[in-house]
């Protein structure tokens, strides 16, 4: 820790864990429910935000715990507080690529020429073409960004056209499949591509395909005057509010969603429900690792919130070390926001944890303590 703990940090985790509605744990999982409290009135100390919000998942309990406050004036964060996840997306992104692959609407290894639907010639470097596996497992070969003028007055918006443009003119970095390079534009051109593979817009791909057969009730692409009432009310490295903003449909498979702690909770439930009929090709295909770092040049951007072994459809696979499992992890920020997703396929361990300020110390730390709390909470 940071050094000891002050009357006032002490005072506003002990308000903040009387104040949550996470329902009480069962009896059996007393020892869920003491060491994610401990542990999260530690790292919400040692992170120095304005607050953090924590949910776990093991073995089919639950809790969320939320600490300090989700905007002025409000209390702490709750399982309703609405996060902008930033690029916890892409992980989605790739959960409806595997629902689109297991009922044969497309294939891993299809090209993005063919699927992408656009008058524009996609670009290849080395002989060889971008497949869909190639733009999920940021393997395509393009930049991390699209690199084109925006409209000043929407900086943060790329629209369909802009990407069309930038594509005609596009250099890959390196001949696909032969290096790995984290790339939001990757993400927005695999949304593109699936959206018309379907015949259907994105935002309902997601409806049908993720929210719906996880049982994710609060988890949207635009937000309604209800939802914004509850928003986690980012802030920048200097303490400032950031205004919530809007990306344009496009970017919506990159960085585009909002969801709530409680919805995270689902959703690490549906996943860790392995063995669960409804659902089984979705998962088998979203839990493997399709790309493993072995001879890859180059590997950049992936191993921010711990060392990338392999890749799968979006998850940054890191194999069992020590008496730590194997974890699918996801980290995103966007707007102030900081979150990160993990989970423990074979261990039935997840832990989604979002906090609101741009803190780099407390970016680092937070996948830190999310990765030792599944090793910690792990069955063996």
């Amino acid at each position: 820790m940071r050094g000891l703990m002050s009357a006032r940090a002490a005072a506003l985790v002990i308000g903040a864990c009387a104040a949550l509605a996470s329902g009480p744990a069962r009896a059996e999982d007393a020892f869920l429910k003491d060491m994610v409290e401990l542990q999260g009135e530690i790292a919400f100390l040692q992170m120095n935000t304005p607050a953090m919000v924590v949910g776990v998942v093991r073995n089919g309990d639950s809790i969320i715990r939320g600490y300090g406050r989700r905007a002025e004036g409000q209390g702490a964060p709750d399982g309703n507080t609405i996060i902008r996840v930033g690029s916890l997306s892409k992980v989605v992104a790739g959960e409806v690529f595997a629902s689109m692959v297991a009922d044969g609407t497309v294939g891993l290894t299809d090209r993005l020429q063919d699927r992408l639907g656009w008058p524009v010639t996609v670009p290849t470097a080395g002989g060889r073409e971008i497949t869909l596996l190639n733009l999920v497992t940021h393997g395509s070969g393009l930049p991390r960004e699209v690199s084109i003028p925006r409209d000043p007055a929407y900086p943060e918006q790329v629209t369909r056209e802009m990407y069309m443009e930038a594509l005609k003119g596009q250099k890959l970095l390196f001949p696909p499949g032969t290096g790995l390079h984290y790339s939001n534009y990757a993400f927005d051109l695999l949304g593109e591509a699936l959206s018309k593979a379907a015949g259907k817009p994105y935002a309902q791909l997601l409806k049908e395909r993720v929210f719906d057969p996880a049982g994710l009730k609060d988890t949207h692409v635009r937000l309604g005057d209800a939802e914004k009432a509850r928003v986690y009310q980012g802030y920048a490295p200097d303490g400032s509010p950031m205004a919530l903003t809007d990306v344009s449909d496009m970017q919506a498979a990159a960085s585009g969603l909002y969801t709530t702690p409680n919805d995270m909770v689902r959703w690490m439930k549906w996943h860790l429900d392995r063995f669960a009929r409804p659902g089984a090709e979705m998962r088998a295909l979203d839990h493997a690792a399709y790309v493993s770092r072995d001879a890859l040049d180059p590997v950049s951007g992936l191993d921010h919130s711990g060392h990338m072994d392999a890749m799968g459809l979006g998850w940054v696979v890191m194999n069992p070390e020590g008496s730590r499992p194997l974890i699918l992890q996801k980290s995103g920020g966007r707007q102030g926001i900081l979150s990160y997703i993990a989970f423990s396929p074979a261990r039935g361990v997840g832990v989604f944890i979002s906090i609101n300020k741009y803190d780099m110390a407390a970016g680092d730390l937070m996948p830190h303590f999310a990765n030792e709390l599944i090793r910690q909470l792990a069955p063996r």
